[in-house]
């Protein structure tokens, strides 16, 4: 397996797997007010699946588009700090049992997303097309993860 493939992969399972490991759906969690529109909780896991399948080919088609002997530590870092800021999240919301200050951390999130958008486009139109479901979910997440908060604060 090519090195950008193996990193994509570790990458997305990583996120994956550590994003449903901190993401404890207990008593508290059930207890709180949600917005009728909120989608079952069973269909977290494969819109992430997805999302995150997506965005690991993203990166493997803007590794590929570099030149050889090219830089790829922008590509690495946009991937990197995207990473902080997804795996920062979930623990903040369920672990800590703040989504106060989930609702804090998100635009850091979103923004993160953001720059894989148009920072991808520099080496692949596709892959920045095919980050873009990774932006509208985490939009949606983020006008959910408000709610909640209107519906239940204040917290701590």
């Amino acid at each position: 397996m090519s090195t950008p493939v193996v990193i994509a992969i570790a990458w997305a399972v990583i996120l994956g797997v550590g994003g449903g490991l901190l993401t404890k759906i207990g008593e508290w969690y059930r207890a709180l007010n949600k917005p009728s529109w909120q989608p079952p909780d069973w269909l977290f896991g494969p819109a992430w699946t997805v999302i995150l399948g997506l965005a690991a080919w993203a990166f493997v088609l803007s590794w590929n588009a570099i030149p050889p002997g090219g830089d790829h530590t922008p590509l690495i870092v946009l991937y990197a700090v995207n990473f902080v800021f997804h795996l920062l999240w979930s623990p903040l919301f369920f672990t800590v049992k703040r989504p106060d200050w989930a609702l804090v951390e998100v635009p850091f999130l979103w923004a993160s997303v953001l720059a894989l958008c148009i920072g991808l486009r520099e080496f692949s139109v596709l892959a920045s097309w095919l980050i873009v479901p990774y932006l509208v979910w985490v939009s949606f997440a983020a006008i959910l993860n408000w709610k909640i908060v209107q519906l239940n604060g204040p917290f701590g």
